[in-house]
């Protein structure tokens, strides 16, 4: 993976769509801290809580678009985009790292189908001093992402025979062309089926 900064500063900075200082963000943030006996464990449980309890838009036929941590976590849905601002608050407020990665994939089973730009997230684990990608995009069937150390276990494996691509870079900010993609739909399941970018200019 390659850092977009080299500073650890700006991967804990806030901003409009990783708004940690709401006061929903911090009592929830106090809550898994709570329920945590380290570092490592509140990443874990940061993620298991976004992956789980925060329903994937698509996933649930919402018409509803959300796209700031806060909208995210009061309406628990959100697409990928949405999510992975609401896990990267959470890490963040807890003096955590975390970034945010992309995959080009396939929006159906194959090529034909066409593309869309996927979004997950890094955290930097201090104990370890390495970063690791997590994805809390929601399971379901032919979905199985986990919170691992051993080796990454993404939601979605890179196909390279179908063009798909996995970005290496840690952006510090969620990527402008996802948040704009947000901010101009009003009807999720459209947004999802046509309106999302193909690919990271």
């Amino acid at each position: 993976m390659i850092c977009e900064s080299s500073s650890l500063e700006d991967y804990l900075a806030e901003s409009e769509y990783v708004d940690f200082s709401h006061a929903s963000i911090r009592e929830l943030a106090a809550k898994l801290a709570s329920q945590s006996s380290n570092g490592i464990a509140y990443v874990q449980n940061a993620f298991e809580f976004v992956r789980d309890s925060v329903s994937h838009s698509w996933d649930i036929q919402s018409t509803r678009v959300t796209c700031n941590a806060s909208d995210v976590l009061h309406y628990r849905e959100g697409i990928c985009y949405a999510k992975s601002n609401l896990l990267c608050a959470l890490l963040r407020i807890h003096g955590m790292p975390a970034g945010f990665c992309y995959q080009r994939l396939t929006l159906g089973d194959t090529p034909d189908t066409g593309y869309v730009i996927h979004a997950l997230n890094a955290v930097y684990i201090g104990e370890l001093d390495r970063w690791i990608r997590l994805d809390a995009r929601g399971n379901k069937q032919g979905v199985d992402a986990q919170f691992s150390l051993d080796g990454e276990r993404l939601a979605f494996a890179i196909r390279e025979a179908y063009e798909e691509v996995d970005y290496l870079v840690i952006y510090t900010a969620p990527r402008a062309e996802t948040m704009e993609t947000l901010r101009t739909h009003t009807d999720c399941r459209v947004m999802y089926a046509s309106g999302l970018p193909e690919a990271l200019l």
